[in-house]
């Protein structure tokens, strides 16, 4: 048997590997940049290597094949693909077969754009593809085989990824598609309401692409009780536990940005949970000299370096994932859209389906996310059911760990359409073999 390539090529991150190990063998961004000091498009570095950090990204144009969660430019991903299989896995794909995700619902159109990349371009000898939600079920079912997800064979799971969000019911390894309910927001929606925010009240980001998604990835959290945090963000100096300074890449000295004093990043952590307004004693660890000390430094402006701060903007971004409706947009929140999807699916199902919840991609990864689904689903659910929500360890490689699971299974082989099927039936005929 050919060996097995599991790519899961997610709208923000490629993960690519090896079937049948734990981890990819590279996370790649899934786009092309031109920074200003290029006339043409360069690849972008694996996520996890250390050379990003010598060049300077500040208004680098980008380029990305996936737009709302499908493919609009083939061109571009062969490109990347090109890139990721010759120079990052290092591999011959005529000699291996493929596992792809792709997401639900994907127009015929463009999975023959996706077949004919596969099959005409990079000559796989077969390809097997799969949906996100069946295979982050396979995962966590097998890591945890006493668990009610492994027994009941089945699942709601909540994939807040990069372009989209959905809420997919899983029942013995197939994703129920009936009972699917999709939001229109994920992180790139919240990447570009940040870049909103800071462009309006400190100085323009609107090009900082890559410099936002930072900044949303260290500094954001979702909070437990919005007119408390909002009441705490309007007050000034030190009792505003939310401000924090963000110091901006100056090309020079240093190619990344940073938080200016993490330690204060993370001063939110002390406020109690639910929605009792307390007053501000908790604070009492800021009488500390050293303390002090930062707060005087950070009054001393340095205007050799170009920063900003960020109070509200911290909790308000992932908010709108929550409460999408607040902002003037026709979706339901995230804890209606789950109760949506349970709904769809049989009345025996319900009990299982909220007591096994399992949260998967990059977006869920904000400080206190269960916490606040839990809390926003409680009074939703029948009081005679439990609300169970599993978080998994890493949520942006549960997708690609369930596809290297799959893999390396021994029926794995008898599951893909090889490239001699391809020629003979087309795309819209092996497409009918993955039973979604």
């Amino acid at each position: 048997m050919s060996k097995v390539i599991v790519v899961d090529n997610g709208g923000g991150l490629i993960k690519a590997g090896q079937g049948g190990e734990r981890d990819p063998t590279t996370i790649l961004p899934n786009c092309m940049y031109r920074p200003l000091s290029s006339k043409k498009f360069q690849h972008c570095h694996p996520i996890n290597a250390t050379a990003t950090v010598t060049e300077d990204l500040t208004s680098a144009s980008i380029r990305r094949p996936i737009d709302r969660g499908y493919l609009i430019n083939p061109d571009l991903q062969r490109d990347i693909w090109a890139h990721l299989f010759s120079n990052l896995l290092r591999i011959n794909p005529t000699h291996h077969s493929l596992l792809l995700t792709e997401p639900l619902f994907t127009l015929p159109s463009i999975q023959r754009s996706t077949d004919e990349l596969v099959f005409e371009d990079f000559n796989f000898t077969s390809l097997f593809v799969a949906d996100s939600p069946s295979l982050v079920h396979l995962y966590e079912a097998s890591r945890r085989p006493y668990s009610l997800i492994s027994k009941a064979q089945s699942s709601l799971v909540l994939d807040c990824g990069f372009s989209f969000s959905h809420a997919a019911p899983v029942f013995q390894n197939f994703t129920i598609n009936y009972g699917v309910k999709r939001i229109d927001l994920g992180g790139k929606a919240l990447t570009n309401y940040l870049k909103e925010l800071v462009s309006y009240r400190s100085l323009n980001v609107m090009d900082e692409t890559f410099l936002i998604d930072e900044v949303k990835e260290k500094l954001c959290f979702v909070s437990l009780d919005v007119p408390r945090d909002l009441q705490i963000a309007r007050k000034t100096g030190k009792d505003n536990l939310f401000r924090c300074t963000y110091v901006l890449p100056d090309g020079v000295t240093h190619m990344k940005g940073f938080v200016k004093d993490p330690q204060a990043a993370r001063r939110y952590l002390s406020l109690p949970d639910g929605a009792t307004h307390r007053p501000l004693e908790i604070e009492t660890d800021m009488d500390q000299p050293e303390v002090i000390e930062i707060a005087e430094d950070r009054k001393k402006v340095d205007f050799t370096k170009n920063e900003f701060d960020l109070t509200n903007e911290r909790f308000l971004v992932p908010e709108m994932i929550f409460h999408p409706a607040d902002l003037g947009m026709n979706q339901a929140g995230l804890a209606e859209c789950v109760v949506r999807a349970v709904n769809a699916c049989h009345p025996h199902l319900h009990p299982v389906l909220y007591e096994s919840i399992i949260l998967t991609g990059g977006s869920t990864l904000f400080p206190q996310f269960a916490q606040r689904l839990e809390m926003e689903l409680r009074p939703l659910v029948p009081d005679n059911y439990q609300v169970k929500i599993t978080t998994q360890e890493d949520p942006i490689l549960g997708v690609w760990r369930g596809g290297s699971l799959l893999a390396s299974s021994p029926d794995f082989e008898a599951m893909c359409v090889t490239k001699a099927d391809y020629e003979e039936q087309g795309s819209a005929r092996c497409r009918r073999r993955f039973f979604h």
